[in-house]
């Protein structure tokens, strides 16, 4: 598979979270959006063409797992996105796989981690 840059939306309203994950990725020279909350990445998806959603679960204004089920309801074309949270319950990553996420990665987030969870959807990170 050879490597393309990909166009990202990182869903996280941690700023923190939002420059260490920004960083890991444009190290890798991929375009990279930010959406705050839930409804911004919504907006997000009816504007841009991504060919990868990071998902953060928890965010105030709108969730991550509510925003999975909005744009899995409203895209023409599937567009894998891959949970992002703290919390590593069993039945949340389940809760995931049944909204439709692709994958389901832990904080704190690593290159390695972001590596596994692009080859998963079939991507090179």
């Amino acid at each position: 598979m050879k490597k393309r840059n990909l166009k990202i939306l990182i869903v996280e309203d941690n700023k923190i979270n939002q420059l260490i994950l920004k960083q890991l990725l444009l190290n890798n020279d991929h375009l990279v959006f930010v959406a705050e909350n839930g409804q911004k990445a919504i907006e997000e998806v009816g504007t841009n063409n991504f060919d990868i959603i990071l998902m953060d679960l928890m965010m105030p204004v709108m969730n991550g797992f509510d925003a999975t089920k909005e744009i899995r309801r409203t895209e023409t074309k599937r567009i894998p996105i891959v949970a992002v949270t703290s919390n590593i319950l069993n039945n949340e990553e389940i809760r995931c796989q049944e909204l439709g996420m692709d994958g389901f990665i832990a904080k704190p987030i690593s290159a390695y981690h972001l590596k596994n969870a692009f080859a998963q959807v079939g991507l090179l990170f």
